[in-house]
């Protein structure tokens, strides 16, 4: 995979039926127009958005070797379903749903894009995701969601996917606050079982009206997990972690071109070494946060 930005060419909507679902399944497929053997990297977008949300990240991966597939869940803005709708309590085990049926619709997503097919490697997958899209792709790598007694619900990972970037990934239930308690249940999570490598991006100044905790809630899926963890914490970031969802988008509360172009450059990095792509991108980019006079993050293993 080379370094250097390539064009890119992107179709939507590609529709998957999904007659289960209640709406069928719409999806954005983006990729180098050159390039073989291209990993997959399936991407879930945070509560509201869409297959078009996400620019930043989204292109920025296309153009450095990724095919990247980012389904639309049942909660986005573009399907208005009003909470009262049968389907909401449900909703976070549709979102899990609509990964797993992008991968096991790999050839048809790849068949869609012209001149894609026979380009990519679907032995090398990887999952991401932003917020309420963190916890649907940490669900494939292994976490679990506790019942009302704290007992591990079923265990709904996928080997098919080899690592996970969760951005932004919401801690332990035990934090949250009596509103989001009753009315978000599914946020009661289990860490302990999430063995899939992933990189867990944190920022430092992101403090959530769901937790009674401040901005180190965000840190309990590296603290949590088993090894094969890396945590890279963001300075100054709130939620947005520097204006990801979108190009000025109205939620971003910590607009920063620079905090955003650190993550393009270290997502990337660490993608290329977790899927052993042969690449040193990712060492070489922390030996370069380390020894910046300014740092914008810093990076912890395990």
């Amino acid at each position: 995979m080379s370094d250097s930005p390539r064009a890119i060419v992107s179709v939507k909507p590609v529709t998957l039926p999904a007659p289960d679902r209640g709406e069928d399944l719409q999806v954005r497929v983006s990729a180098p127009v050159t390039g073989d053997d291209l990993p997959v990297l399936v991407f879930s977008h945070g509560y509201g958005w869409s297959m078009n949300g996400y620019a930043p990240l989204a292109d920025h991966w296309a153009a450095q070797g990724f095919m990247v597939i980012q389904p639309t869940h049942l909660d986005s803005r573009t399907l208005a379903i009003p909470h009262e709708d049968p389907r909401f309590p449900r909703m976070w085990r549709f979102r899990v749903a609509d990964l797993k049926r992008v991968l096991d619709e790999l050839d048809v997503l790849e068949a869609s894009v012209p001149g894609l097919a026979g380009r990519v490697d679907h032995t090398r997958i990887a999952v991401a995701g932003h917020s309420w899209g963190a916890q649907t792709a940490g669900t494939l790598l292994g976490a679990r969601v506790l019942d009302p007694d704290g007992v591990p619900g079923e265990d709904l990972s996928d080997p098919r996917v080899k690592a996970g970037v969760l951005l932004a990934l919401t801690g332990l239930g035990d934090s949250l606050t009596p509103f989001a308690a009753e009315q978000l249940p599914f946020m009661r999570p289990s860490f302990a079982t999430m063995t899939t490598p992933a990189l867990i991006v944190a920022g430092d100044h992101d403090d959530s009206p769901l937790s009674t905790r401040g901005p180190d809630w965000f840190t309990d899926p590296y603290t949590y997990s088993p090894g094969d963890k890396t945590l890279l914490t963001l300075f100054d970031a709130e939620h947005s972690l520097g204006g990801i969802p979108g190009y000025e988008v109205a939620e971003t509360t910590d607009e920063s071109p620079a905090r955003v172009a650190l993550l393009q450059q270290l997502t990337t990095a660490f993608l290329r070494s977790a899927l052993h792509l042969g690449h040193t991108d990712w060492r070489t980019a922390v030996t370069a946060l380390d020894q910046a006079p300014s740092p914008l993050a810093k990076v912890e293993s395990k």
